[in-house]
């Protein structure tokens, strides 16, 4: 019975940690390609609860953004401008067990796309 027992509570536990949701808080390194042109950034993200809140710094300055995560899922996005014209950087991924991101990223007021890899500063 004990057996039975033991081995029901460790697979419940087995069960609730593979669904922990991982806290990507802190500084990560971003590569980005859209439309064929790369880009890296240094964010910084701060994660309460679902919300996530922190900035990006690349060359061309810094912004703030605004996102969710929800599981392994995690969504940003920041508003800039190119040439004068506003526009909205959006991206979608997951997070793996290594603390690693990929995903894709959107531009949408130049139908522009492409994808993103993260990894968390140590």
């Amino acid at each position: 019975m004990k057996a039975v027992l033991f081995s029901s509570l460790f697979a419940l536990a087995s069960l609730v940690s593979a669904g922990e949701t991982p806290s990507i808080s802190g500084q990560w390194q971003v590569h980005m390609s859209v439309a064929g042109t790369e880009n890296d950034a240094v964010c910084t993200f701060i994660q309460k609860d679902d919300a996530l809140t922190g900035s990006c710094t690349s060359d061309q300055g810094k912004v703030e953004i605004n996102g969710t995560v929800d599981g392994k899922k995690v969504a940003w996005s920041y508003k800039s401008e190119y040439q004068g014209t506003p526009l909205t950087v959006k991206f979608d991924g997951t997070v793996d067990a290594a603390m690693k991101m990929t995903g894709s990223v959107d531009v949408p007021e130049f139908s522009a796309g492409g994808d993103f890899t993260a990894t968390q500063s140590k």
